[in-house]
This record gives C-alpha cells, sequence and structure tokens, in this order.
C-alpha cells in the first residue's frame, strides 16, 4: 500500500480509503466491521464517513454509520492506528440533523452539535480530518457542472472557520477540509486562513472518475500550488463503471436497484463513455472497476481514492485495483475516449 502526505500536515494516509456511506442501510454493522478488518489487514488506514451516512439520507438512519465505526473502534482498541475523518452537513432543508428541528447552516452552534454528537456516535475524543460537506451558500450542486449563481444568505467562510478553528483548539479536531467545492470557494478558505491566522484547509473531497474529471481544470493546479490534495470520491461513478449497469441491468441488492437515486451517472452521453471505458478495460484483459480505480489513485494531484463496497467480494477486487499497471498506450486510449466523451456527469 502506498502512503501519501495529507495537505502540510505530518499525516500520511493510504492511497486508497475505505468508504463507508452503506453501513447502516445496505450493510449490517458486522459486515461493517468485517470491511474494516479487511482493509487494515491490506494496509488500508483512512476511512471516509459524515454525519449524514447512512445513504441515501433519513431521519432514521442518519449517524447510524459513524455508529458502526464507533463500535468497531472501542472493539478493536487501534485508534491511533486509523486516520478518520467525517464530515458536518452545509445548508440544507432537512431539520433532522439538529435538536433544535432548525435547518442546519455552517455557524458555531451548527457545528459544535455537529462534531460533539459525531465523537459520541464514533466513540473517540477527536476527529483526525474534519470536513464540510458542501458549501452552506446557495449552488445547484450536483446538478451540473456548470455554476449558476443562486442568491441567497450564508454563513461567510470567516465564521466557519472560526468555528473550526475553536474546535482545534479544543483538541477536537486536528486538521480541516472541504468537499464538493468550487476553485473560488478554495481559495477563498485559504485566503481567510491566511489573513485571519486560521486552520488551512487540507484537502478537497470531490467526485473524480473517468466520467468526471472536472477537477483537472482549475482545482489541479491548486492542489500542486497550495497542497490541497484531491480525496476523491464515487472513483467508480456509483458503479456504474463496474459494468453492472450495462445495458439496462438491474442487479437484485444494487443501489439503483434499491434506491433509484443515480441520474447523476445516467446523463445523454454517460452510456457510450461507460461503454468505451469498460471495452478498453477488457480488452486489456483487465477488471474494468480496476481499470476505473487505478486511473483515479494515479492521478498526481490525488491524496487518496474513496470507495466503497457492499460484499467482500467487491472490497477485495477494489483494493487489488493498486497492482494494475497503466501503460502509456492503455493511459492515451483513456484520453482518446475523453475527447469524445468530455466529462459527461457532473
Amino acid at each position: 500500500m502506498e502512503y501519501r502526505r495529507l495537505g502540510r500536515t505530518d499525516i500520511n494516509v493510504s492511497a486508497l480509503c475505505l468508504g463507508t456511506m452503506t453501513w447502516g442501510e445496505q450493510n449490517t454493522e458486522a459486515e461493517g466491521h468485517e470491511q474494516m478488518d479487511y482493509a487494515v489487514e491490506r494496509g488500508i488506514n483512512f476511512f471516509d464517513t459524515a454525519e449524514l451516512y447512512a445513504i441515501p439520507p433519513k431521519a432514521e438512519t442518519y449517524g447510524r454509520t459513524e455508529e458502526i465505526i464507533g463500535t468497531w473502534l472501542s472493539s478493536r482498541g487501534n485508534r491511533d492506528k486509523i486516520i478518520l475523518t467525517t464530515k458536518v452537513v452545509g445548508s440544507s432543508e432537512n431539520t433532522w440533523f439538529r435538536k433544535s428541528g432548525k435547518k442546519p447552516v455552517l455557524d458555531a452552534v451548527n457545528i459544535f452539535e455537529a462534531v460533539d454528537n459525531s465523537l459520541r456516535r464514533l466513540q473517540t475524543d477527536y476527529i483526525d480530518l474534519y470536513q464540510i460537506h458542501w458549501p452552506d451558500r446557495p449552488m445547484q450542486l450536483f446538478k451540473g457542472l456548470s455554476y449558476v449563481h443562486e442568491d441567497g444568505e450564508y454563513c461567510s467562510l470567516n465564521e466557519t472557520l472560526e468555528a473550526l478553528n475553536t474546535l482545534v483548539k479544543a483538541g477536537k479536531v486536528r486538521h480541516i477540509g472541504i468537499s464538493n467545492e468550487t476553485p473560488w470557494g478554495t481559495m477563498n478558505y485559504l485566503k481567510e486562513s491566511e489573513l485571519n491566522n486560521l486552520p488551512r484547509i487540507q484537502s478537497i473531497q470531490n467526485a473524480y472518475s473517468l466520467l468526471n474529471r472536472s477537477f483537472e481544470t482549475g482545482l489541479s493546479e491548486i492542489t500542486h500550488r497550495e497542497d490541497v490534495g484531491l480525496l476523491a470520491y464515487s472513483p467508480l461513478a456509483q458503479g456504474y463503471l463496474t459494468g453492472k449497469y450495462q445495458n439496462d441491468a438491474l442487479p437484485k441488492g444494487s443501489r439503483k436497484e434499491l434506491f433509484n437515486r443515480l441520474s447523476r451517472y445516467e446523463t445523454p452521453n454517460a452510456a457510450p463513455a461507460i461503454d468505451q471505458y469498460i471495452k478498453l478495460a477488457l480488452d486489456h484483459n483487465i477488471d474494468p472497476a480496476q481499470l476505473a480505480l487505478q486511473f483515479v489513485t494515479s492521478r498526481p494531484f490525488l491524496t487518496s481514492n474513496i470507495f466503497g463496497a457492499t460484499t467482500m467480494v467487491q472490497l477485495k477486487n477494489n483494493i487489488d485495483s493498486q497492482d494494475v499497471k497503466l501503460t502509456d498506450e492503455l493511459l492515451q486510449s483513456i484520453e482518446d475516449i475523453h475527447l469524445i466523451f468530455s466529462n459527461p456527469c457532473p
């Protein structure tokens, strides 16, 4: 397993990160524990979760994933061996996140309540990396790659950073990061930190896959110049790049069959692009999932590649992706497909 430095910290995280959002919905507590045991055995030291999980978000399952991780940490006694990251929700219409019953925002009151609840569920007294799950300001998130301006009130980045600074000083949080952010948001977080002596963001967790390489356009330079590395999520495009949904297939127990909320990867050019990437993998005798994962892992701006699994077979196959060799010929073929089907999915 390869390990990479998290931002400008002294923390080294595994290049593969275990995503956990299915635990408590598609996966039982026992299955989550089994996955964590195996991941650690294979050298993974980095787990990603969120107060929002399990997915899909519901009041009934809110926080359940963190609870499963918490019972594992308590029973294994290995907290010091794990780099743990979780997230606080941004502005939302859902009112069940907070005890007050009000819509959450990224101010001190909400952030303090969120982190204390996460610490309790995780059965730990500190979080290695605490991330803003999505921006507080009004945005057309997850609906496209273009910026569409929306007016509306929101907590300033300074107000959010001041709250996070309090948590860092209290020892509840070691480092901070952002997620689902833009180049503007990323650079303004960095500016506020520098001007006001506030904690510096160390990472950005955004979607990145063969179907969505928009991170390369503006954020990749920030990664190199500012040491804010990418934690890539959805590297398998919610399973589409494995090929399991090809030709309108609907595997029993799959996320699409259970929840049918994968429209992000069902845009007009998605299917032909997926077909091309899967054919490329099979032509080179490579498992399609492993090709998709190793492409992401091999990017120079990537800190860690976050993947999830609902079965142990999937988990083992995903971790084995680190052994795939990407030749110059194969990488050129990926670029050729990308030029024809450029970023078909948000």
